[in-house]
């Protein structure tokens, strides 16, 4: 069976590949691109230019008043497209500056507020919430641990964050509640296998 053949879009999507980045990036890169042709009617990216994708800065910036971090990942996307897909340079400089994302101070909860908090979460999201509380963990690195990755002698935990591993401290307050949940999966997995349940794709 012949495959067919690559579109604008599978050409970008290569791209990114190239360059690791997460799935998240991949999909916010494509979105931005495919925005840009309809904004553009359609038309080839090869045949838009500097002025045209500033234009759709701009109206992100001023019409739709879109946050400063949503206007820096359309610039970005836009930049990625001739550069490394086409890899054809813009007609012109791109004059749109990065927008400035301000400054502000996050709001931390107290100990006893993070607390009750996690106290009305069920079992696995409370421990879930503990050990990003406790270690400062990524709530995506922390979805992506899997046991092997886990070393409760030596209160360590081994993160794969992206293309970085890294090693950071178990807390030791949470030794018992993590065997306790290991142990729950095991005994789950064990009735699935030998109730032949197929597992969740």
């Amino acid at each position: 069976m012949a495959q067919r053949p690559k579109q604008r879009l599978d050409h970008v999507r290569d791209a990114i590949r190239l360059t690791h980045d997460s799935r998240h990036t991949e999909e916010a890169s494509v979105s931005w691109i495919t925005r840009d042709m309809f904004f553009h009617d359609t038309r080839h990216p090869k045949e838009v230019g500097a002025a045209d994708s500033e234009a759709l800065l701009t109206h992100l910036a001023v019409p739709q008043k879109v946050a400063a971090s949503t206007h820096n990942h359309a610039l970005s996307a836009l930049l990625f497209l001739p550069r490394d897909v086409l890899r054809q340079p813009l007609d012109g400089p791109m004059d749109a500056i990065r927008a400035r994302t301000p400054t502000r101070l996050p709001t931390v909860l107290t100990t006893e507020e993070a607390v009750q908090v996690i106290e009305a979460l069920s079992a696995t999201h409370a421990l879930m919430a503990t050990w990003l509380y406790g270690t400062g963990m990524r709530r995506m690195a922390c979805r992506r641990l899997r046991v092997k990755g886990l070393d409760v002698a030596q209160q360590q935990i081994i993160v794969r964050d992206g293309m970085d591993d890294r090693v950071t401290r178990l807390p030791a307050s949470l030794g018992v509640p993590l065997q306790d949940h290991l142990a729950r999966v095991h005994r789950l997995h064990a009735h699935d296998v030998a109730h032949r349940v197929a597992p969740v794709s």
